[in-house]
């Protein structure tokens, strides 16, 4: 028979805390006392990302995901990519595209450098073979030829917010010149009702890409509460029946609006240009905050 010592539950440990300074604030990597060898990546108090150092294709976060659904659809299975991540964080979509596309060419941009040495020294990416580049988005898009990917993904946020000069139809024109003809754009929006930068950003990729989905819970979709928003676009159409199935089967299911739905959705919203472009709202106390512990 087991002694009372025995049948006491055994105490839950406070995760493992990692913090450093970098060039735009202080980074923090939080173990997750459940799954060996994950972290969580915080900057400022913000979650950018998680990654599972033994599974890198354990997807955490929902719009990880959705973005996971969107890069698995480009193409048919292990086809290698070419790849412009805008935003690095952790590197989590770059190692999953490692894992079940071999092969494929990775460029990551991430504007703080010191965050991009946290990441390579306590999450290591040996072996996966990516250009990581320090600088800012929209710059290191325009160097790029025309015609020379085959995704786009854009995940970009400063503290919180989506900068500014990542939302109008300028900087749209310019995913949509590196893109080859059967190219797609992907992005990582978050907003709340009443979805207005939602709306503006789905009208200014619209005015660019002919062809679009949105992926979202429907709570978010319905303006409930302040969420992501995947938006994927391109040239030619989209695997939207691929996208539905994939979103379908989440644990929290997810919706994929495109066509009809989404022209309802961006009825009367603007296209943003430079001259009227703003960061995106301010995200709810805790929204991004740190994981339960």
């Amino acid at each position: 028979m087991a002694s009372a010592q025995d049948r006491t539950p055994p105490r839950r440990l406070s995760p493992a805390v990692v913090r450093a300074e970098i060039d735009h604030g202080t980074a923090e990597l939080v173990a997750d006392p459940d799954r060996p060898l994950a972290w969580t990546l915080l900057v400022n108090a913000t979650a950018q990302s998680y990654v599972d150092l033994s599974d890198p294709t354990h997807l955490e976060f929902e719009y990880v995901r959705r973005l996971g659904h969107v890069l698995d659809a480009a193409a048919p299975p292990t086809r290698p990519l070419r790849i412009l991540h805008l935003g690095g964080g952790a590197w989590t979509l770059p190692r999953y595209v490692a894992a079940t596309r071999p092969g494929s060419w990775q460029r990551v941009v991430e504007l703080d450098g010191a965050l991009v040495d946290l990441v390579a020294a306590r999450l290591p990416a040996d072996g996966l073979d990516l250009d990581v580049r320090v600088g800012d988005a929209r710059y290191e898009l325009e160097q790029l030829p025309d015609d020379s990917v085959d995704v786009v993904v854009v995940d970009v946020f400063a503290g919180a917010r989506i900068p500014a000069h990542l939302t109008s139809v300028e900087f749209v024109r310019g995913v949509a010149r590196v893109l080859d003809a059967d190219g797609i754009h992907a992005a990582n929006l978050a907003d709340g009702a009443p979805l207005q930068f939602a709306r503006a950003q789905v009208a200014t990729t619209a005015a660019v890409f002919p062809e679009l989905a949105l992926l979202a819970s429907p709570d978010v979709l319905r303006g409930r509460r302040f969420g992501n928003l995947v938006l994927a676009a391109g040239r030619r159409p989209l695997a939207v029946p691929e996208l539905t199935r994939a979103a379908a089967a989440e644990p929290f299911r997810a919706r994929v609006e495109s066509g009809r739905e989404l022209r309802r959705f961006i009825a009367g919203a603007r296209v943003v240009t430079d001259r009227t472009a703003g960061p995106s709202p301010v995200p709810p106390p805790g929204f991004f905050g740190r994981p339960a512990q």
